[in-house]
């Protein structure tokens, strides 16, 4: 019998015990930490908030009560869908518009140093001054609030397309031009896919400014819009009214951005898996 044989059994680790770690008890978990703070923070405005003159603060019972109100009486949605015509229209326009310009200044080097002027002119010049020689322009109603929203939000994404495009793999470009690769393939099969990422991130960014444009322009043009309600009941000092259409807004933005992060997911999966 070989020693082999006479070497005691040792009890091997089932499969898989040492891939597996338990997890973490949830007062170590990140989400407890998150969702804590703002119940703290909930709970403090809650408790202190009476204490203050209801005419300058409210508190969260309150401004829910109001929520429910405005909500019941059609008002929020009213007035919320006209916001979302003002914002889906100017971000469509400028992800039409913006997406192909920055791929054409990243590729032609003369439109790169031509358009240089109007978008350092533009983040030179106060935005809010803007609004006023917009609505000169073009009035102050559908028209005018879409091109203010259109202006606040395509720069974001030209921007940030341009630096996509500009950073592309050279030797992808060689690859495609070996291929003999028309132009049109070019920015189909290599430009567009790689400066994905990019182009998320300017719409992100864009979704953000799109909404300050918004309400700016909901301030200035036509009795319409959350930013309306905005303007109306802080002028009577209902402020349980007044904070409904700004957490209304919160939330907007907050959804709309987390809904880019998952259609970029959806449309550029193999930059999560670089990640």
């Amino acid at each position: 019998m070989s020693a082999v044989n006479d070497a005691p059994a040792v009890n091997a680790a089932p499969r898989g015990a040492d891939s597996k770690t338990a997890p973490p008890p949830f007062w170590q978990r990140r989400a407890f930490f998150r969702y804590g703070a703002l119940a703290l923070i909930l709970g403090a405005w809650e408790l202190l908030g009476p204490l203050i003159d209801p005419i300058f603060f409210t508190y969260p019972s309150r401004i829910a009560a109001a929520f429910v109100l405005l909500v019941a009486n059609g008002e929020l949605p009213y007035y919320l869908l006209q916001s979302l015509e003002v914002l889906v229209f100017g971000l469509s326009l400028a992800i039409l518009f913006g997406i192909p310009l920055a791929v054409a200044m990243g590729r032609i080097r003369q439109l790169d140093w031509a358009l240089d002027l109007p978008i350092n002119a533009f983040y030179a010049t106060p935005m809010v001054a803007l609004v006023p020689v917009l609505v000169l322009w073009f009035g102050i109603y559908l028209k005018a609030k879409i091109i203010v929203v259109f202006l606040f939000a395509v720069f974001p994404i030209v921007i940030n397309t341009y630096q996509g495009v500009r950073e592309v793999d050279r030797n992808l470009i060689e690859v495609a031009r070996s291929f003999r690769s028309s132009e049109r393939a070019m920015w189909q099969d290599v430009l567009l896919p790689y400066a994905l990422p990019y182009i998320a991130a300017g719409i992100r960014l864009a979704i953000g400014r799109g909404l300050v444009g918004m309400i700016i322009a909901e301030f200035y043009t036509t009795i319409s819009g959350l930013g309306f309600m905005v303007l109306k009941y802080a002028n009577v000092f209902e402020m349980d009214k007044t904070f409904v259409p700004v957490i209304t807004l919160m939330f907007l933005g907050v959804t709309l951005t987390n809904g880019a992060k998952w259609l970029e997911k959806r449309i550029a999966p193999w930059r999560r898996a670089e990640a």
